[in-house]
């Protein structure tokens, strides 16, 4: 074990709010991209977790936010592709929501909202039929003007199970409540595709929306991938599921206004990490000032003792590190029990990780300083 290691795990408490400090800096970067991110899959999560191999969207689409519909030509070219087995497309739109019709509005208070109305498949093993929906919930969505709706939304909403409300007009039942589909935007309410022709929300019939697509092999959706968008012509553009998700985490993210508050909170974050580990290195060093004396008189060099309290500052940082994972595990558990929505790529944790250690060896670079302080000379007096 190296002495700065050493000194870190048995004087802990002296570095204990530098790693509190570079804990906080990393909860608050990833709060915010856990947040918008997780916005963002609460709009496509029946798309996420649909039985589809490959997505199928206009040919200049970057991603599945703001994607308009393509012309139902397109269709019959994707299932001329002999490895192709299905295809569906996706049908959704938005509309008003009341929660009062008829005698079931005694006693209630009046809500109106708009809501993003998500239409699903109800047949078995449909393609836009979301894995993590039952055999009982299937049936129930097959049934006319049957809604399902998040629990998160039902206070929102001003319902509960059994409800009757109305959607433009058009009366639908509160037939099922959904658990792992939160919006904090809009309540989202999801409807079969018969429902959603009867309330009069289904596309023109010339035009369809992004489409999904089931492949023979599962292995082989790549290949498909790109022998169908060899011969797409500019008429769409085929994606994998995890390429299509990855493609939507990265335009939330640039997303100007989200840009702005990403920047000002990694801001802070190196403001509050640098100003209070810097000081607590820097306090910690001169409290151990006699030591790094007695190393001097012993000849270690000046160089050798940066090297310590710089690598001292690295096992702060890894300290951080860890206390930060434990943090933003907690706020994420914290937040699937609210129902708030909150995703955390991969490649933000591994970014923010980087920025920690980094802040952290700044700051020892920053306090490095002090050691002018560590006279052998000292020693006599």
């Amino acid at each position: 074990m190296s002495l700065a290691l050493a000194t870190v795990i048995y004087e802990w408490r002296r570095y204990l709010a530098a790693i509190i400090a570079l804990a906080l800096s990393g909860l608050l970067i990833l709060t915010f991209v856990g947040m918008f991110v997780g916005i963002g899959k609460s709009f496509t999560a029946t798309i996420d977790r649909s039985r589809a191999d490959l997505m199928i969207l206009p040919a200049k689409s970057e991603s599945l936010l703001g994607t308009g519909g393509m012309p139902r030509r397109v269709m019959p070219i994707i299932y001329s592709h002999p490895e192709v087995i299905a295809v569906s497309d996706v049908d959704d739109d938005g509309g008003m929501f009341s929660n009062l019709v008829g005698d079931d509005a005694k006693g209630r208070k009046k809500v109106r909202d708009y809501v993003q109305i998500t239409s699903v498949e109800t047949a078995k093993d449909a393609l836009t039929l979301p894995t993590d929906f039952d055999e009982n919930l299937r049936e129930t969505l097959a049934q006319p003007y049957a809604v399902a709706v998040d629990k998160t939304a039902l206070a929102r909403l001003g319902v509960k199970l059994g409800d009757k409300a109305a959607i433009d007009g058009h009366a639908v039942r509160i037939a099922a409540v959904t658990t792992t589909y939160p919006n904090m935007m809009q309540p989202q309410i999801i409807v079969s595709r018969q429902t959603l022709r009867l309330l009069g929300k289904s596309r023109p019939s010339n035009r369809i929306g992004p489409m999904f697509v089931r492949v023979r092999d599962p292995a082989r959706a790549s290949i498909v991938r790109d022998e169908l968008n060899a011969v797409a012509n500019g008429r769409y553009r085929a994606w994998t599921k995890a390429e299509l998700s990855k493609a939507n985490d990265q335009s939330i993210m640039k997303e100007q206004g989200i840009g702005v508050i990403l920047g000002f909170s990694t801001f802070m974050g190196m403001i509050i990490g640098l100003g209070i580990t810097s000081q607590t290195l820097r306090g910690a060093v001169l409290a151990n000032i006699k030591e790094f004396a007695s190393l001097r008189a012993l000849g270690v060099s000046m160089g050798s003792l940066r090297l310590i309290v710089l690598e001292l500052s690295f096992w702060v940082g890894v300290a951080g590190l860890v206390a930060a994972g434990a943090l933003v595990a907690g706020m994420g558990l914290l937040a699937q029990a609210s129902g708030i929505p909150m995703s955390f790529p991969l490649p933000n944790i591994l970014s923010t990780g980087l920025f920690l250690l980094i802040t952290a060896v700044l700051s020892g670079i920053m306090s490095l300083g002090v050691l002018k302080r560590s006279q052998p000379a000292d020693l006599l007096r």
